[in-house]
């Protein structure tokens, strides 16, 4: 009772911080046992790490209706548990974040979780990182709220969720903690570090517990670099997987657009989107099995080099198309996996190429796999330091940080003069929640109108008779809008104040309530400012 009245004390809050951990580690671990229990039971695989190779052996029929079957389930699913019929992901865990004081929509989450599960086990082309992420959220606002923490103790908490969560999903502690900071809480406060990293160290040690200390991926070839000069062609690598990174978010964003169109013109039910996208997805992966499911088998052939160079671009073309069907089909899942995935792809392509050009100056072709993956890994998630850390400790291998951090940098340099930042901000970004620019630009839409104004019963209100006129000659505001409506208002007819009203429903004359002061609009913003940047500095 006192610790929801007064909230935790810094011991409390560490100690709340690593139960979060050990809670969002066995979601991450449940999640990923669930998927497999799925594609072993629907497609009868022994062993979902040879998936596709399993797959390629199945009836062509079992591999076109089981995703149209997953998919139908996962739509009616969204249908009955969420809104808008859209699966959360991580957007929807940085929007949180930014917007609402640290917590996420819960039954929509779990719903999404659910969903995803769904959508992997039958053969989604997506990532299971994405959801796991929001379900640690889940289990972060549900804390938040038993103990009404307020906006800094919930969004740390968010933090050690993430970071647990993305630990328990790869084995890999210090990519997931800077991975919250990073993507997540967007800075680097040094009052968050500290229970963070101990909810990290919680979520990968259950992994561990379960899947021992190994490595996701094994490298072929000894990884040696010709230093000096071969980093040029790392360079040019970077710069190739940042326009792939483009091509593959534009690509899902484009295959959104237009399932939502086509929806619209045909009259689909929301629920059979998800279907539709399935089928089209069932009749790829009878020629072309490797788009199933997470695809770490194919990953894990183009870091061992056994995949020959025209296998690597059509492998390419394809997990780019069937990921942006999955997604734009809101089937659910993530993006990360399938980055991971095509990122290899292309680095081994570039290294084939780059070898047999200059095969006296060139090391192993499997190290720009390598490479590649961070690259277009990091322009995607937009998070060049925890991406290239989550590399290294996929694959156990410190010895290439150089190459792989030369690509990074070139690869997000330049995707994030061409999308917003990164997949998940773009996202975010089309949903009109302009999160890239920074708090600058997003604090003004946490404001409603209605709590910043003075009422007409207020000592210091406006004149009645001036607000009433500028009312007839359509100067106004509503008090639900946002302080970003209205301060355009201020900056084009150059008043002091202007009328607040409850507009009615129909043709009915709005109700006045109050006005709004711009200098009163500025000092509340002022003061989001302030409080900001003592977050993010302390």
């Amino acid at each position: 009772m006192v610790l929801r009245q007064k909230g935790p004390t810094q011991v409390q809050f560490w100690l709340i911080a690593l139960l979060i951990g050990i809670a969002a580690g066995f979601a991450a671990l449940l999640f990923r046992k669930g998927i497999s229990w799925l594609q072993e039971t629907l497609y009868g695989v022994e062993d979902v790490r040879l998936m596709h190779s399993f797959a390629e052996s199945l009836p062509w029929y079992l591999i076109l209706l089981i995703p149209v079957a997953g998919g139908l389930v996962v739509g009616l699913l969204l249908h009955w548990f969420t809104p808008d019929g859209r699966v959360r992901s991580v957007a929807d865990v940085i929007e949180g974040a930014a917007l609402a004081d640290g917590r996420v929509e819960q039954k929509a989450g779990l719903a999404s979780a659910l969903a995803s599960m769904i959508t992997l086990g039958s053969g989604g082309s997506s990532g299971r990182e994405g959801p796991v992420v929001h379900l640690a959220a889940v289990i972060s606002s549900r804390v938040s709220d038993w103990i009404k923490a307020d906006g800094i103790t919930a969004r740390d908490l968010l933090g050690c969720a993430v970071a647990a969560a993305v630990s328990a999903s790869f084995n890999a502690p210090i990519a997931g903690a800077l991975f919250a900071l990073e993507v997540v809480l967007r800075h680097f406060a040094v009052h968050a570090f500290a229970p963070i990293v101990i909810a990290s160290a919680a979520g990968t040690v259950i992994n561990r517990l379960e899947f021992g200390g190994v490595t996701e991926f094994t490298l072929g070839g000894d990884g040696a670099l010709q230093f000096y000069v071969e980093l040029p062609a790392f360079l040019i690598l970077g710069l190739l997987c940042g326009l792939v990174a483009v091509a593959f978010m534009r690509a899902t964003f484009w295959a959104e657009d237009v399932a939502t169109a086509a929806q619209r013109a045909t009259g689909l039910p929301r629920w059979l989107r998800p279907a539709v996208a399935g089928l089209i997805l069932g009749a790829i992966a009878i020629p072309f099995p490797h788009i199933i499911g997470v695809g770490y088998e194919t990953t894990s052939a183009a870091l061992t080099g056994e995949l020959l160079l025209h296998e690597a671009i059509i492998f390419t073309v394809l997990k780019v198309a069937a990921a942006a069907i999955t997604i734009g089909g809101r089937m659910g899942g993530g993006v990360f996996s399938p980055s991971l995935m095509i990122g290899a792809l292309t680095g081994l392509a570039f290294g084939i190429v780059a070898t047999s050009i200059f095969p006296d100056q060139s090391g192993e072709g499997t190290l720009y796999a390598l490479a590649g993956m961070g690259a277009v890994a990091a322009a995607v998630l937009g998070a060049p330091i925890s991406t290239t850390l989550i590399v290294f400790e996929l694959t156990g291998d410190w010895q290439t940080g150089l190459a792989v951090m030369v690509a990074v940098s070139m690869s997000t340099a330049l995707s994030t003069r061409l999308v917003h930042r990164s997949f998940f901000l773009t996202q975010l970004e089309r949903r009109n929640i302009h999160l890239a620019a920074g708090p600058q630009a997003y604090l003004l839409a946490m404001f409603r109108v209605g709590k910043v104004m003075r009422p007409m019963d207020q000592e210091n209100a406006a004149p009645q008779e001036q607000l009433l006129t500028l009312i007839e000659q359509g100067i106004f505001t509503d008090t639900n809008a946002t302080l970003e409506r209205a301060l355009p208002i201020f900056e084009r007819t150059g008043l002091d104040f202007i009328p607040v009203v409850q507009l009615a429903p129909g043709d009915g004359p709005p109700a006045l309530e109050g006005a709004l002061f711009h200098v009163d609009a500025l000092k509340a913003y002022n003061r989001a400012l302030a409080a900001t940047a003592a977050e993010e500095h302390s």
